[in-house]
């Protein structure tokens, strides 16, 4: 492996016109996390020197997007073709003596094991020039075709407009991926011309250029799923099926039970247990762990949650950013917590709302109960203590403190403290008059007979 400096080119200035939005193509997120955002997860696996993204139109959102990641941002403008567009970085690489990695904003899904394979292959005995990333897609389209006489060394690369007849037969296209060492890199682009189709300034040139110096240049081969772009909305969710299909294998490999895998969808930071099982129709959204032996019933929706062992969410269950769930508690069906935490063996089973609220160990949350949090203006935290019972249809009017072992009566309406094993009922008395019902009906029955 090499040891040698890496820094990281990726292009980012396309349009993104077939997207048809007003967000930046490479900012459109696939499991919850923008494509940019993945790909430079990768290659920060491989402690870059230098990373550039070279920008185009929405400048502003992808500054926005790359604050702290320790990007540098490079502008293209106007856009006359991708190895243009790499000479918009030689600024930011002004000193640096290392190799350089050329990669696509759009293309998210490059692992970092590919990525270390170029680099590997430019500093083999052989010294190529530039190496690029080859595949063999089902249908080679519009690709740019690469020749190689050996399947390691390149004779001749060629875009696809430009090709010929038998050139347009190979099935080896070029990805546009490619790692080319610092003191290369521009020399050769600088010797790139646009006399082409597209009147552009092409990247690959940078092949040819070198083929004419006596330097050849080097392909490695991968998966297409690896290399696939994004251009459109039916792109980005084929790419999202190809992600998600991934993940749920992972997870299954890992030690979970999926009943319906191809019905739940991970985010990109979804961590699950062994033995934990998961029915059909989940949802989870960033920032969720999920320890062992953890049971999600069907059609709950998780997002920013940690969920302890043996707890039990389900279903129809939601669960918001800062829900905790400590062992072997239980979220019934129609139940949405939000900055709460369920204690140890405590349950809250049905059609409830607890909202910045600490529930104590073994407490009992009563169906239709709500922690009312919020008074148009500011949130207020609700405490209820280990083992308290709190009967159904009950409101609990935050700040207010139920004391450990306490119970609040069914349909009451709590604004003051519980001390703990107290009773609190905080409801109108109820009044019964013997008959009224029936003379109340003989009453109306004849009023209506009248009208007839």
């Amino acid at each position: 492996m090499s040891k040698r400096p890496v820094a990281a080119i990726i292009l980012a200035a396309g349009k993104g016109t077939r997207m048809k939005s007003d967000l930046h193509k490479v900012l459109h997120p696939i499991a919850g996390k923008p494509m940019l955002l993945h790909l430079l997860a990768s290659v920060d696996a491989l402690e870059p020197a230098h990373k550039i993204v070279v920008v185009g139109s929405g400048k502003e959102q992808l500054e926005a997007a790359l604050a702290g990641t320790g990007c540098t941002i490079a502008v293209q403008e106007p856009q006359l073709g991708t190895g243009h567009a790499v000479q918009q970085a030689q600024a930011a690489l002004a000193g640096f003596d290392g190799d350089v990695l050329i990669l696509y904003g759009d293309v998210p899904l490059v692992s970092t094991a590919t990525m270390q394979r170029m680099i590997d292959r430019l500093n083999e005995v052989d010294a190529p020039a530039a190496v690029i990333v080859g595949f063999r897609p089902d249908d080679p389209g519009v690709y740019g075709r690469i020749v190689s006489v050996n399947g390691r060394t390149i004779a001749r690369m060629v875009e696809f407009k430009d090709a010929t007849p038998e050139e347009r037969e190979i099935d080896l296209c070029n990805s546009g991926l490619m790692a080319v060492r610092s003191a290369d890199l521009f020399a050769l682009l600088a010797e790139v011309g646009n006399d082409n189709a597209a009147g552009e300034y092409y990247l690959p040139d940078i092949v040819m250029v070198a083929l004419k110096q006596g330097r050849a240049s080097a392909v490695i081969e991968t998966g297409t799923d690896e290399v696939t772009g994004v251009n459109s909305r039916a792109e980005l969710a084929s790419m999202e099926s190809q992600w998600q299909a991934r993940r749920r294998r992972q997870a299954m490999d890992e030690g979970a039970t999926l009943i319906a895998p191809e019905t739940v969808w991970f985010a990109h930071d979804t961590q699950v247990g062994r033995d934990v099982l998961i029915e059909p129709n989940v949802f989870f959204g960033p920032g969720v762990s999920i320890a062992d032996k953890v049971t999600i019933h069907g059609f709950s929706h998780i997002e920013g949650a940690t969920i302890a062992s043996g707890a039990e969410v389900g279903p129809f269950a939601r669960l918001r950013p800062g829900a905790v769930l400590e062992e072997k508690s239980k979220v019934g069906n129609f139940v949405e917590m939000k900055k709460a935490r369920l204690g140890k063996g405590a349950k809250a089973n049905h059609l409830t709302y607890l909202g910045d609220a600490d529930v104590g160990a073994g407490a009992n949350i009563g169906a239709g109960t709500i922690t009312c949090n919020y008074d148009g203006f500011l949130k207020y935290r609700t405490e209820i203590g280990e083992g308290a019972f709190i009967g159904s249809n009950s409101a609990l009017v935050a700040p207010v403190t139920i004391g450990d072992g306490a119970i609040v009566a069914a349909g009451s309406v709590v604004t003051a403290d519980v001390h703990a094993d107290a009773l609190a009922i905080a409801r109108g008395s109820q009044e019964v008059k013997p008959n009224w019902a029936r003379r109340f009906r003989e009453v109306m029955a004849a009023k209506k007979a009248e009208r007839k």
